[in-house]
């Protein structure tokens, strides 16, 4: 069966730094594109990235682009984030989706606090 397991996630200082991984299994992780969504306390899941199956194509939301970065490694089934310039609104729990499906990880808390 589908499996999607994030892993990464932790407490930083703003400015600082984190790499989420993804870790996919039970589909062919090279023929779909993916998706990494945050939900914040009190808001609602919101995209932040996407990756096209090649990686070769990248799209992020306006409030992370230029400090995030999404890519994969197909060979390991496996999707990343790297985190950069942490704010404390990046606050979440961050979630890896394979697209266009309704399959979701666990998520990882990523706490942005002095």
């Amino acid at each position: 069966q589908v499996q999607l397991v994030e892993s990464g996630g932790g407490l930083v200082q703003p400015g600082g730094s984190l790499r989420l991984s993804c870790a996919a299994s039970g589909f062919t992780f090279s023929s779909y594109a993916m998706r990494w969504y945050r939900q914040g306390p009190g808001k609602e899941r919101e995209l932040v990235a996407h990756i096209s199956t090649t990686g070769g194509s990248t799209r992020y939301a306006d409030s992370v682009k230029g400090r995030f970065t999404i890519s994969r490694d197909n060979a390991k089934n496996t999707l990343y984030l790297q985190m950069n310039s942490l704010k404390p609104e990046d606050t979440a729990v961050y979630y890896c989706n394979r697209h266009p499906s309704s399959y979701w990880g666990q998520g990882t808390q990523v706490t942005v606090s002095p």
